[in-house]
């Protein structure tokens, strides 16, 4: 809610969204200003991306350390249709990275700045 009201997590948003929309399937939508590609998620969790756009995972201790599969950590985006302009975002979002290249985000940073749109209207 950014810092709007109280904040959830988001299997508690889902299931918010789940009970007063009880048909509707919920999918997610992952991307940024400084990136022209998004990755989707169908199922509202693992999100995939274009083949030109790649997420890593790197230690939350050590910016310069990658991890391995399923390791939870900081989100690394590469995006190649970035053409001119920064392909590559360490973002201080927490994530991991599956076997199978889809990747969740699970959420920020402690103490990180409050990032992003917000279409919420205030009164």
């Amino acid at each position: 809610m950014k810092g709007m009201r109280k904040e959830i997590i988001k299997q508690e948003l889902h299931d918010i969204l789940k009970s007063a929309f009880a048909k509707a399937s919920i999918q997610s939508e992952y991307g940024m200003t400084e990136l022209l590609s998004q990755a989707y998620a169908s199922d509202g969790i693992n999100f995939t991306t274009p083949p030109w756009m790649k997420v890593s995972t790197r230690d939350t201790n050590d910016p310069l350390s990658l991890l391995k599969s399923s390791k939870t950590g900081g989100l690394n985006i590469i995006d190649l249709a970035n053409y001119n302009s920064c392909s590559f975002i360490a973002t201080q979002d927490l994530g991991k990275v599956l076997p199978d290249g889809t990747f969740q985000v699970l959420g920020r940073f402690d103490q990180s700045d409050i990032r992003g749109c917000n279409l919420m209207a205030v009164e």
